[in-house]
Formats: structure tokens, sequence, C-alpha cells
């Protein structure tokens, strides 16, 4: 069918928005824009409901461009539809500091809806989104007050439709029947390097409706009336979630088109003639023609600016009807900053950091009806599950115990999409080893600067029999030398519900708490100072006996019990040392000076740090003089978790001897 004249020229407007900005820059990635424009054009006047002027409205349509490299036609289609993002900021495409970076970044561009560009995550993250929608749906919807309700949109390539994790995120939206997720797929078969035949020969069609997809078909990406067709096809099929195959000719009216070379560099002014030509486009770089902005104007903008004065309307005659379902449901699009009543303990209790999470979370349940996450396949380890509440399913969507499977990588994501969404404080858990499968994803949160909670239990070599394989050892240095990510290993119970409360307060950073499978004694004053201790990052949990400590011994996790007894030990020889609890380096490290220099006098150069782990890094804090107790250059080990323990030397009595033999003897010798 033939497209309108207007349609086709908003088309080409944005296909030659989108390459100026690449040819300007000389770098981008032409190839999709050329091909995609006509399917993004078709959503976003005819079907997306988002409203330019308030990127937060709740109720908007998500659309994410997975396919990230393609980020000149999404700043196209954010201008002409009327986001912050001015005809300038296109011209200052992919340079340092502008508005228009390489790749999509969420907080950063107007009417971003996700950081993307990794390939996959972003149509991981879609899904996190239509969960959450789902969720939020079941639990605030009433008869005549849809007030959550819309559809995530994703586009996606091949090249992250071949990524693993999108097979684990496609797996998960079809077992939980997502109808509202409808992902736009460019079909050119050309990646990078050429076709993607050379290495994908899969059939993706039969691969999602293996994935209880619906698969829809769109023969020519051009025709905008069969794609209109089957996206309002796939809108009103709300038992599956759907992929929308469009077959396209990538970098589409250029010399090139249909191969490689138009994937990922600037066309040149040669192509860009033939195009212009080939396309019919007589305009200069970056003029756009009055009647189609006045389009988008009217066909986003305007359509978006009334359904939200549509829904404000019933909104506000849902808040008089159903005033305490209405104040919950917006309290969950904010940080928690309110009091919560969790447990505290007292000397003479134990419990492992893991079970201590769970009474938290059963807490955090009962009081935030925003709360809610999973497990990859792990309830019966991690203990993240609430045992009062059912799970999460596709018969019972108020469920809050999500049953994500053995798919760790697109449980991150999709956690990370669920913030994003917003209305729901979500996390999602497994083994600190397995923590290596979702690294990709704690970065992109990073990145975000979303408040995502990760849960790893089993955090050190105290796993014992499971062996080498389930042991973490460099993992806490690696996480900490990933930026705005806040690391938490508590050392006891109240250290572990501190923990909990600094990750709900957190708006820009998201959380790491490292939990212990084995119990933990409640640690002297912990329940006074742990609260302020851990939001702090660090504290000095045991003093010296006299003002002025001889030395500092350091410790996280089930490791400053080793340090009170070794300080214990010490002071019985003559030594008379403090002991800090440090559960989160980066906490710490944000601290004044004048704080920093309280807990870690800076004339106290007779340290020992004691953590299993890597003690790589550890030196910040100990100094070149200071002794690093720990696990160096090797793994872990197969037995008993007592025994492995001693044989690596994280006990009392190496501490106090290492001490001894670095600080004392060693001063007694030179003296």
């Amino acid at each position: 069918m033939q497209n309108s004249n207007l349609d086709q020229r908003s088309i080409n407007a944005l296909r030659f928005l989108s390459v100026d900005m690449i040819e300007k820059a000389n770098s981008g990635h032409p190839g999709l824009p050329l091909d995609a424009a006509p399917m993004a054009y078709t959503l976003w006047t005819k079907h997306l409901n988002i409203n330019p002027e308030d990127q937060q409205w709740v109720n908007r349509d998500r659309f994410i461009l997975s396919a990230g490299h393609g980020s000149a036609l999404l700043y196209s289609l954010l201008h002409l539809s009327g986001f912050k993002l001015t005809i300038d900021d296109l011209k200052n495409f992919r340079q340092l500091g502008s508005k228009t970076p390489g790749h999509p970044e969420y907080g950063v561009v107007d009417g971003v809806e996700a950081t993307t560009g990794p390939l996959g995550q972003g149509f991981a993250m879609a899904v996190g989104m239509a969960m959450a929608e789902n969720h939020l749906a079941a639990q605030y919807n009433r008869p005549g007050f849809d007030i959550m309700d819309h559809y995530t949109y994703a586009l996606a390539g091949d090249g992250d439709l071949m990524e693993g994790i999108s097979h684990e995120a496609a797996s998960l939206a079809g077992h939980l029947k997502l109808g509202k997720l409808i992902v736009l797929y460019d079909d050119n078969s050309v990646s990078l390097d050429g076709p993607t035949d050379m290495a994908f020969t899969d059939d993706t069609t039969k691969r999602f409706e293996a994935y209880h997809w619906q698969v829809l078909h769109v023969a020519d990406g051009n025709d905008t009336a069969e794609i209109s067709a089957a996206i309002e096809y796939a809108k009103q099929h709300t038992d599956q979630p759907t992929l929308i195959d469009i077959k396209t000719v990538i970098g589409y009216g250029a010399p090139d088109a249909g191969t490689n070379a138009v994937h990922g560099k600037p066309l040149g002014q040669a192509h860009m003639a033939y195009a212009r030509e080939k396309l019919g486009w007589d305009y200069a770089p970056f003029e756009i023609p009055s009647d189609v902005q006045e389009g988008f104007d009217i066909n986003v903008k305007r359509r978006g600016m009334a359904n939200e004065d549509k829904w404000n309307a019933l909104f506000a005659a849902y808040t008089v009807q159903f005033p305490d379902l209405a104040e919950k449901f917006l309290r969950g699009f904010k940080p928690v900053h309110a009091e919560l009543d969790l447990p505290v303990s007292h000397v003479g209790e134990s419990e492992s950091g893991r079970n201590t999470s769970q009474r938290v979370i059963a807490a955090l349940s009962e009081q935030l009806p925003s709360f809610w996450g999973g497990s990859a396949d792990l309830f019966a380890s991690n203990k993240t599950n609430v045992k009062s509440a059912s799970a999460y399913e596709v018969d019972d969507p108020l469920g809050k115990n999500i049953w994500f499977g053995v798919r760790e990588f697109a449980e991150a994501a999709a956690v990370n999409g669920m913030i994003l969404h917003g209305g729901v404080h979500a996390f999602g858990s497994t083994f600190f080893v397995f923590s290596d499968y979702m690294r990709a994803a704690i970065r992109l949160a990073a990145i975000q600067k979303i408040p995502a909670t990760y849960i790893f239990t089993h955090d050190s070599v105290a796993v014992g029999e499971d062996g080498p394989t389930h042991e973490p050892i460099e993992h806490l240095m690696s996480f900490r030398a990933m930026p705005n990510v806040n690391v938490i290993r508590p050392a006891d119970i109240n250290e572990t519900t501190a923990a909990w409360k600094a990750a709900l307060a957190s708006s820009h950073t998201p959380t790491l708490l490292v939990l212990t499978r084995q119990n933990l004694p409640t640690l002297p004053e912990t329940d006074n100072l742990a609260d302020e201790g851990v939001q702090r990052g660090g504290y000095v949990l045991s003093p010296s006996e006299g003002e002025t400590p001889e030395g500092i011994l350091i410790a996280t996790g089930s490791e400053v019990q080793v340090a009170i007894e070794a300080q214990a030990q010490l002071q019985k020889t003559g030594h008379d040392v403090s002991v800090v609890s440090l559960p989160s380096f980066e906490l710490f490290d944000q601290q004044p000076d004048e704080y920093r220099e309280e807990v870690l006098p800076s004339h106290v150069t007779n340290r020992i740090s004691i953590e299993m782990g890597a003690t790589f890094g550890w030196e910040r804090y100990v100094g070149l003089k200071g002794k690093k107790i720990g696990i160096t250059n090797r793994f872990g080990e197969s037995g008993n978790p007592a025994d492995i323990i001693k044989a690596f030397g994280i006990t009392a009595d190496n501490v106090t001897a290492t001490y001894l033999d670095a600080f004392v003897r060693e001063t007694n010798a030179t003296v």
C-alpha cells in the first residue's frame, strides 16, 4: 500500500535528520535509522501514548530502543515530538557533554526511558517494565478506574535477538503472558561484520512461538499501513507478548543498502547526495518542513497531552473514591524514607545474613505495597521469598514472589526495567558467585543511576562443601571497583537490617547486599550503632580502651566477629587496638574527612584488614605498612566450612599473630 505524502515526507524527515546528525559528527550508525524510520514513525504517531510535556506521567506507554546504536533515530523522534531536545542538540550529536550521546542515556536525554546499547538488555528491561505494569494494574485498578493501563514497546534488531539475555527474557515474558509487551523486530539480516547468516541462522519466529509469544509478520518495512495494522492487532491480543517481525533493508535508500557497509559509519557526502535524490528529499541538512513538524505536534504531542488530561481527571476521581490506594500508588514512585518497623537484635542472638534478610523482606512486604522481588530458582537458599505471600504468576499478578527461573542476567535487567518503570521497589537475588552472570546489568543500573537492589547470599568460602565454583573470591573487590554501586556486607542482624534501610533510601545508586549463609552472632553495640554506622559505610564498633588505639583491625561481614576476638587476645598481651566495621567502602568514602579521620586516625598506621575474599584494594585503608588477611591469588576449596576458614587463616589466632609479628616483634627487632 502506498504511504500518504505526509507520512512519507515525515519518515524521510526522520531518516535525514538522523543521517545529518551522523554526518556532522562523522560518527554513528545510519543503517538502522534509514530502515526503521517507517516502523518508528508509525508507532509514535499512530499508537504511542506519551506526553512530551511530562516525561514523568506514570501511565505513559514506554518505548525502549533496544538497538541503542540507532540512537540518532530516537533523538529525531524526540525532537520532532516536542521533547526538550533542540536542533542544536542534534547538531551536537556524539560530542562531549552533549544531550545526544552516542547511545541513548536515561536521565541525560529527555524522553529516553532506558540506557541502551549493550545489546539485548533493552529487550530485557522492557520485559521488566511490562511486569511492573501488570503487577501495578492488579494492585490498584478498580472497575471504571484503570489508572495503570499502558503498553511497553521495544524496537530490537538482529543483534539484540542473538544475545543470550534475549532468550532468557523472552522465555520469561512468554511464560508470564505479558500481553501488553510488543516488540518491533527490525529484521534486516545484517550485522556489523556482514550478513547475519554467517553466524545466526535461527528461525527466530519459531523460536518466539516456542516461547509462547504471538508472532506477526510485516513483509515490507516501508508499508506503514501494514505496520500499523500489526501493532493494532498486537494491542488487542492481551494473552501473549507479541513479536512483530518487520522485514527491512538496512540503510534503505543509500548506495550500499542491504550490506554491513551502512551499519556503523557515516555515509559520506556522495552517498548522502545519492540517498537524498533517491528518496526525493530536497531539503538542506537539519531542515524540517513545517507540515511535517505540525504533523508530529498533532499526532504525538497534542494527542499525548489530551490523553494525560483524561488520565489526570480519572486519577482525581480515583483519589476521591480510593484515597488510601491513591496514596500508596504514588508512594511507590518515590524512594523509601518512612520509618519502618524492622528486626533489631541484642547480644546473645545469632542468625545468618540470609535469614535476617528474609525477616526484613517479610516486614517490608507488610509495610510497603510497592515492595516485591524474587530469585533465580534459589528461594530455598537465598531466603528471599515472603512466606505469607503468593508467587507472581499469570493467574496471580498480585503475587509478591517472582520466580525468575535460572535466568540471572534477565533477572537483573528485568529488575532494572521495573525500577525504571516506577511504582515498585524491586529486588533480585542469587548466590554471590553467580553475580558474574548479572554484572553487565548491574553496571547498566549504575550508569542509569537507578536504585535497584540485588541480594547476594553465600558470600564467601564459608559455602564450604560446594567448592571453588560456588565460593566468591574476587567478587567483592570487583564490584567495589564499579562506579556508583553501593556494596554492603553486613556483620550481624542489626547491620543487615540497616543495610536494607540504606538500599531502600537510595535514589540514584544500585545496592548490592552481600549476605552470609552461616549464622552470625549479634555484636556488642550494633543495636545502637549499626543504623548510623552502616549509613556512613564504616564506624568504630569496639573502641580501644585508651583514648588513642595502638592499632586498628578493620573487617567486614562475618570477619568482624573475628576482629572482636582478636582485639580481646591482643588486649591480654598489652596491645590496645580498636575494631572498625566497614560494611561499605563506597558509603564510607563519601563521608567528610573529619569523620573518616575519627574512624581511621591517620597517625595510627598499625592496621590489619580481615575479609574472606581478594585482598587487592584493601591497601587504601591499611596503607603500605598495613597487613591484609584474606585470600590472595587463588580460588576456594571444597570441605567443611570451619576447616576451610581455618586453612585460609581467617581466625582470631592468626590475626593476633600477624599483628604481633608485623607491629611488635618487627619493631622490637628494629630497636
